[in-house]
């Protein structure tokens, strides 16, 4: 018997096997459906899961508009911004957020999910947000997935 048959593969850039897959958001609550995200664009659901290459999907989010959030969230949940300037503090709700743009909710979640280098800004890049169930990408024949443990 051959000994050395079992060799540990490395995934790289160029032998990652990368699909797109399309996630509804409207299905659970928004901690739940960004973790979920996360570890796909992070390629953590594959056996040849490398920590330091990105080898994850391509990930389409449908239905930003549906998203739900539990509790007191939409109130009282607070994304703060600052311009750089005195006084350049702006703070927004999660209820004003949606109203204004409901894709920065998803986005904002996933970021800070995923790693703060550069590997994480690329898996980021793979993510593609929009507010309603239609998108640009058919070309690419995304596959429907269902969301699990949640």
């Amino acid at each position: 018997m051959d000994h050395l048959s079992f060799k540990t593969t490395h995934v790289s850039k160029a032998n990652a096997q990368k699909s797109w897959v399309i996630v509804d958001a409207s299905v659970a609550p928004l901690g739940r459906v960004c973790s979920q995200i996360a570890n796909i664009l992070r390629g953590k659901h594959k056996p040849s899961f490398t920590p330091n290459a990105d080898c994850g999907d391509n990930v389409i989010v449908i239905n930003a508009d549906n998203l739900r959030v539990t509790g007191k969230k939409m109130t009282e949940k607070v994304y703060i911004t600052h311009s750089g300037y005195p006084g350049g503090q702006k703070r927004r709700t999660v209820r004003e957020q949606m109203n204004r743009d409901s894709r920065r909710v998803i986005e904002h979640a996933v970021k800070g999910m995923l790693q703060g280098n550069k590997l994480g800004s690329a898996q980021y890049r793979n993510m593609y947000v929009y507010a309603g169930d239609q998108h640009p990408h058919e070309a690419q024949q995304p596959v429907a997935i269902e969301l699990k443990n949640l």
